[in-house]
């Protein structure tokens, strides 16, 4: 029996192209490093029953939709575009990117689409249509396959693509008009797959080891001392997980405190545990926290 028929094996997806580094680097940080062989789009992970492939994020929602792979990461924009019936795992906050609509300055009329027949080009035909529907145009729709962002005002007089900047589109003169979805790259299973209940279990036990490095990536770990009698003000003043770690120092000079914060928060946090009594603060970054 091949792997892609075995009921037993796990069939994974990574995405190819701007979105694997990103991947591959998540996957790495959480113990599953991906190994690619001379067989570049069929890598291995240090995981039993697993068998993996490197396709197109568009592929990948497609493939996953039919049940002919059970577990990847792909951006949310194709999973919308497709309407593809999926199990959202997680969101990793990678590639984050807006799927907008964009013109031409020149052409704006008051920085709306002049009420005249308009071509409009895209990859994202069922969005792009929903919208042009939703919005009420006599637009005739183009599809594009890459590079739309050059097409206006030569071949078409509006486009809907992602950006992550803006900077591409302002590069071509073209000005946002409408913002569609906002995308990042997201674990998906099939339904099928989450379904059985074996591949299920090792389904969410993967998702919870990409999440641990997700949750690490947003807190710190931040140690301080503290004398006895200022010890509750500066429990008090931590917005940690759950309750801080607090042992006592030798001799009795005190406490230690330890607790995982976020990181967006150390810029009020530090000033806040040093007037409460707190000192020798150390900042440290976790690599995996499973709450």
């Amino acid at each position: 029996m091949t792997p892609a028929t075995d009921p037993g094996i796990l069939r994974f997806a990574i995405p190819k192209g701007r979105m694997y580094d990103g991947v591959a680097s998540l996957l790495s940080a959480a113990g599953l490093g991906v190994r690619v062989s001379s067989r570049n789009y069929r890598p291995s992970l240090p995981l039993d029953d697993f068998e993996v492939k490197i396709l197109k994020p568009r592929a990948i929602v497609e493939m996953l939709a039919l049940g002919a792979r059970d577990l990847g990461f792909a951006g949310a924009d194709w999973v919308a575009e497709e309407r593809a019936d999926l199990v959202e795992l997680l969101d990793t906050g990678l590639d984050r990117v807006r799927l907008v609509a964009a013109a031409p300055r020149d052409l704006l009329e008051n920085g709306r689409l002049p009420a005249r027949p308009l071509v409009v080009a895209s990859e994202y035909e069922k969005l792009t249509r929903r919208w042009i529907e939703e919005r009420g145009l006599d637009a005739t729709l183009l599809h594009s396959y890459g590079a739309t962002e050059v097409l206006p005002p030569e071949d078409a007089d509006c486009i809907v693509d992602n950006t992550a900047t803006g900077s591409t589109l302002a590069a071509n003169s073209l000005d946002i008009i409408d913002e569609l979805i906002v995308s990042s790259t997201k674990l998906y299973a099939s339904v099928s797959a989450m379904d059985d209940p074996g591949k299920r279990s090792r389904i969410e036990t993967f998702a919870m080891l990409v999440d641990s490095v997700l949750e690490a990536r947003s807190r710190v770990m931040l140690e301080l001392n503290v004398s006895a009698d200022r010890l509750e003000r500066v429990v008090a003043a931590l917005p940690c997980m759950r309750e801080p770690t607090v042992a006592p120092l030798h001799g009795e000079g005190g406490y230690a405190v330890k607790a995982a914060v976020r990181r967006a928060d150390l810029p009020g946090i530090i000033p806040t545990l040093r007037a409460a009594g707190g000192t020798d603060i150390v900042v440290t970054q976790p690599e995996q926290i499973v709450p």
